[in-house]
């Protein structure tokens, strides 16, 4: 799923990081794990996990989704 934004479509930080959030636990601390651990596996440097793990804490339940999609493939 890419975002759409500014009149395109913007592919996220990291594409070939996939995460399947449909389905899920819609929790949100369950949401920020999930892709927490999806860079983590995919050796994302520390630094940019913290980076996103800053974004996605920082606003209300719509600001994490797209956060997520912004890093992150999300199916």
């Amino acid at each position: 799923m890419y975002l759409y934004s500014n009149g395109g479509f913007v592919m996220p930080k990291y594409p070939e990081v996939s995460v399947k959030l449909s389905g899920r636990d819609g929790n949100a601390f369950s949401i920020i794990g999930i892709v927490s651990k999806a860079l983590r596996e995919s050796n994302v440097p520390e630094d940019e996990r913290n980076l996103f793990m800053e974004e996605a804490m920082a606003g209300n339940y719509d600001d994490l989704l797209r956060v997520c999609m912004k890093w992150v493939d999300v199916t």
